[in-house]
């Protein structure tokens, strides 16, 4: 397509010509668009979906497994990656096939159906669907051992799986469907892990995600068939394929590759930032809550601020800690990611200097108090200005539009907007129409929101 609309524009140029000029003989081998085209062009257009490890926005950054890695193959051919979105599979596989994307970098399950058109390439991976299940002397070492078990699902395919798993087995198997905006499967994965439900099934990608979260859970029982996936192209872009081949087995083991993988999957990766965590008050008897809060009173008072509202944030985003990082890059006492820095006119070098920090998080504040003028209850307000101040006011307006949608209050945080910030983890919501910024791992924003009015009431009540 993109050849089609380069050779017409040359036509449309070369006609507008009055005295056309000798031009060099260009061998034209086919219409294809292959790796030498996407290197003379420079850039490379990647297609993938919103998803917790493929691409997704995090406090303004776009990030993910898969894009940072699509990135990393774009900078050794010479390309600058440009992200198309698409909503399903079957738009991204018809993206490619009609030439609107170059590559599908996201596990792409091998089938028949689409090696007709596509070539696979770079890494295989295998997907299944895993029984999420406590660790300890009871623990279910085969299928069959599910029979007569309570299991909790709140995806379709999940549940399809075990019923079909039930009729092999000759039924037994107790299975609940519990609806996606009543609890989603990271709700569920929790619920294991608190005791509260025995078991539930998701996927290994997203449990690969979760395995620092939650150490006392077992994710080895596979219950489904091996599903393989890699990236594909079309199958006129050999060349590009088997660039991207030769890539992934040259870097597999290079440092870029490893901390990309390391970053995303790892059992050791961390959650948070990682901090020097300092107690939560310094000296309540001397009404001190920590080291910085002559700035905290400063600052806030350009917000209209409690300052110890403003400390409470600091204590949940870095433990009072200036030198904080966390996993995703954030910076500083008030956790600041480099591009929002950026953003405001801040050095992010600087970031790592209390004053600079604190001021930065009062400056975006500001703004966040204007986009939220419509909550009129001032206590919403804050929690809306927390939320986004978390995730990025992008996934909490996608939240409000859900909420709107199905008949909450979108000018209401707590019971009506913060429910849906927490389905912007499954796919039916994400993916719906009104979402614009897609997935988002937004538990951490449910419960930032939570923490920090927690932590301000206990200020409140010791710190006068």
């Amino acid at each position: 397509m993109r050849l089609i609309i380069t050779i017409l524009t040359c036509l449309i140029l070369v006609s507008c010509q009055t005295t056309p000029k000798p031009q060099p003989k260009k061998v034209v081998h086919s219409d294809l668009y292959d790796l030498e085209e996407i290197q003379q062009s420079g850039e490379i257009i990647v297609l993938t979906l919103y998803g917790p490890t493929s691409y997704f926005d995090y406090r303004g950054a776009m990030i993910g497994y898969q894009y940072q890695v699509s990135e990393q193959f774009g900078e050794s051919i010479g390309a600058k990656v440009r992200v198309e979105v698409a909503r399903t599979v079957e738009e991204m596989v018809t993206k490619l096939k009609n030439g609107d994307g170059d590559v599908i970098a996201y596990n792409l399950p091998v089938t028949n159906e689409y090696k007709k058109d596509l070539q696979y390439c770079g890494e295989e991976i295998i997907t299944n669907q895993i029984l999420v299940q406590p660790k300890g002397k009871n623990q279910i070492k085969d299928v069959t051992e599910l029979v007569g078990k309570d299991i909790y699902v709140s995806r379709k395919r999940y549940a399809d799986r075990l019923k079909n798993l039930n009729n092999e087995l000759g039924g037994g198997i107790k299975i609940h469907v519990i609806p996606a905006d009543s609890l989603t499967t990271e709700e569920l994965i929790e619920k294991v892990a608190k005791g509260q439900i025995p078991l539930t099934i998701s996927e290994n990608d997203l449990l690969q995600f979760n395995q620092r979260t939650y150490p006392n859970l077992d994710f080895s029982l596979k219950i489904s068939f091996e599903q393989r996936a890699s990236w594909a192209v079309r199958k006129d872009s050999p060349n590009l394929a088997k660039a991207i081949d030769e890539w992934f087995k040259e870097s597999t083991q290079k440092r870029a590759y490893l901390a990309s993988a390391e970053r995303y999957y790892e059992k050791d990766k961390p959650v948070q930032a990682v901090v020097h965590r300092k107690a939560p008050i310094l000296n309540a008897s001397a009404g001190i809550i920590s080291t910085y809060d002559a700035l905290f009173k400063r600052y806030s008072r350009q917000i209209g601020w409690d300052w110890r509202l403003m400390a409470a944030q600091a204590y949940q985003e870095s433990g009072f800690d200036p030198q904080a990082v966390s996993w995703a890059g954030a910076r500083g006492l008030m956790q600041i990611m480099p591009r929002t820095a950026q953003g405001i006119g801040v050095e992010v070098d600087a970031l790592f200097d209390p004053e600079t920090s604190v001021s930065a998080a009062a400056t975006i504040m500001k703004q966040l108090n204007n986009t939220y003028s419509d909550v009129h209850d001032q206590t919403e307000r804050i929690k809306f200005m927390l939320a986004s101040y978390n995730c990025g006011a992008g996934h909490v307006a996608d939240a409000r539009a859900l909420a709107e949608k199905y008949g909450k209050d979108p000018r209401v945080w707590t019971g009506n907007v913060d429910r849906f910030i927490l389905l912007l983890r499954e796919e039916e919501y994400y993916n719906d129409p009104v979402v614009k910024y897609g997935y988002f791992r937004s538990s951490e924003t449910y419960n930032y929101v939570i923490q920090i009015m927690d932590m301000w009431r206990q200020y409140q009540s010791k710190i006068r």
